[in-house]
């Protein structure tokens, strides 16, 4: 028999080493933001399946989210929450950066939203209750996500809402309120427009305005420019559909106007966080400890049949990707101070 050529032996994965590419298997793509792109993958040696969020470190120095990307990897660090796709691994090679999170097959409310039309009563309740729990674990980590909409809520398989993407969540501290203009303007709440300073309040306006847009498949506050949505946001009264009545309960509307309530000080969720919604009568048939540990039943459940996904990330990564992404060796004569002081920063924190 002829000998075995070296260059075709398997690569030898040290599982007791760092994380690395090399131990996972790239499965299809699922997705892609602004600073990155999302794949599914299985652990070479748990079997366990992750989404695998990639960032190209040039794209993430010419998009100047250099600290983005760094903060968001840090706040995931302390963050554990049945509500929240959560961090299991983070590394880099010389190309990119990696953070592998809890995988979620049921794809993402815009998702369902697009696909399904606008959805019932009992369906938005399930997911503004289990996104309020998520959303006050994270304010009392002092910690403000600043943008929630459909695009970053997503389903597990069988159900039960996720937030995700916290490229722009912060620290908030009560001594020195933000002041910057972050997040997605037709969910940002009026303090954050007026530019009056604001903290963990602006969370519960979003979670109203998507509450909104599910039930009813359109936003309640809009405009065809950027300064007309800005005055609706600050100055229009929120209305309902006409026929309102005939679609949701009158503890349904109550629990919007709430949560849509300029007034911070009145404002639901802003006064006494999780148990704003637990006495809301909107609420009365929700068993917040079943819910809390997940053995509440989701009212709905994506169908595993179907792909829960646009499947055009997936030609997009076939077709048009030039660097397609595979494991590759870190190069280790590379010296830091050959760096720019942006990849540099990458590379140590």
């Amino acid at each position: 028999m002829g000998a075995i050529c070296s260059c075709c032996k398997a690569e030898v994965i040290d599982f007791d080493g760092p994380v690395d590419l090399y131990h996972f298997y790239l499965l299809r793509a699922v997705g892609k933001g602004a600073f990155g792109k999302v794949r599914v993958v299985q652990h070479k040696q748990t079997k366990n399946l992750y989404a695998l969020k990639y960032i190209n470190k040039a794209k993430c120095v010419k998009m100047r989210a250099v600290s983005n990307i760094i903060q968001e990897r840090r706040l995931l660090e302390e963050i554990e929450s049945p509500f929240i796709c959560n961090l299991r691994y983070a590394f880099q090679d010389d190309e990119n950066l990696f953070m592998v999170l809890d995988l979620m097959l049921g794809g993402d409310l815009r998702f369902h939203l697009d696909r399904s039309g606008n959805m019932k009563e009992e369906v938005v309740r399930f997911y503004v209750a289990e996104l309020a729990l998520g959303l006050d674990y994270l304010h009392r980590l002092q910690i403000v996500h600043r943008d929630l909409k459909p695009d970053n809520v997503l389903l597990d398989e069988k159900g039960h809402a996720h937030l995700t993407d916290f490229n722009i969540a912060v620290h908030f501290s009560h001594r020195r309120p933000l002041t910057s203009v972050a997040g997605s303007m037709a969910y940002m709440a009026p303090e954050v427009l007026a530019k009056r300073g604001y903290l963990s309040t602006v969370d519960w306006w979003s979670l109203g305005v998507m509450a909104y847009e599910l039930l009813f498949g359109r936003r309640p506050f809009r405009g065809k420019t950027n300064s007309a949505l800005t005055h609706s946001i600050l100055h229009d009264r929120c209305s309902f559909p006409e026929n309102v009545e005939n679609i949701v309960s009158r503890e349904c509307i109550t629990c919007i106007r709430g949560l849509l309530e300029r007034d911070v000080k009145k404002r639901m969720g802003c006064r006494n966080g999780i148990e704003d919604f637990k006495q809301h009568p909107w609420f009365a048939s929700v068993d917040w400890d079943a819910l809390e540990t997940k053995e509440a039943t989701p009212p709905f459940e994506p169908d595993s049949k179907r792909a829960n996904f646009d499947a055009t990330h997936e030609l997009e990564e076939l077709l048009l990707e030039d660097n397609p992404l595979k494991a590759k060796k870190r190069d280790e004569k590379r010296e830091l101070s050959s760096l720019t002081p942006e990849l540099r920063q990458m590379e140590e924190q």
